[in-house]
């Protein structure tokens, strides 16, 4: 199988081998330089997300599979900096707003691999909530990596807030989705409750 091997993938690729090392630089370095570390490695896969969009818009190399590489690592690298985040603090305050924004994830990602198979329209696109949401979520996952877990320190209680602006972006973004798939979802279930007739 030859995968199209291009710029933008190659980043995107690069993205997801970038997670690893965040979890190692996150449990194996010292603790004096530990969190400024990981904010740096995330800050970096954070990058690659926008330049790898930006690349294949402007060289004209957007493939299939770059489509489908691309939000998976997105996932991947905010559910592991989250999951990394919540056993630090080890607080329902930041676990909550995690909760959400992983599970919004899940429920975006299964909404639209149910509209590529069930569904006539084009599939739910990315909102502009959405990019701003993206953008509170990494800001916040950066300053919180940078650091560490002392919730008497500003910096913290910034991450935090900016967290929940995030997760209600992300509840709003949801709805906006859910919205635009509804009459889908909605006549889905009617046609199978009348084969149930």
């Amino acid at each position: 199988m030859n995968l199209p091997l291009t710029l933008p993938n190659i980043l995107t690729s690069l993205r997801i081998c970038l997670i690893p090392v965040l979890v190692l630089c996150f449990y194996l370095l010292p603790m004096d330089i530990r969190y400024l570390a990981s904010a740096f490695v995330f800050s970096i896969a954070s990058l690659t997300d926008w330049l790898d969009g930006y690349l294949a818009r402007k060289m004209g190399q957007m493939t299939p599979f770059g489509a489908f590489l691309d939000p998976v690592a997105d996932k991947l690298l905010v559910a592991v900096a989250l999951i990394l985040l919540v056993e630090a603090h080890a607080s329902a305050l930041l676990a909550i707003p995690a909760l959400v924004i992983v599970g919004r994830e899940i429920v975006v990602s299964a909404l639209r691999e149910w509209m590529s198979t069930y569904s006539d329209s084009s599939g739910v696109k990315v909102s502009f909530v959405a990019k701003v949401k993206t953008g509170f979520q990494m800001t916040a996952i950066i300053v919180l990596l940078a650091q560490g877990p002392d919730l008497s320190a500003p910096l913290v209680i910034l991450g935090y807030l900016l967290l929940y602006v995030a997760a209600g972006l992300t509840l709003w973004s949801m709805y906006q989705y859910l919205v635009v798939a509804w009459p889908d979802l909605a006549s889905g279930m009617q046609r199978q409750d009348k084969n149930h007739d």
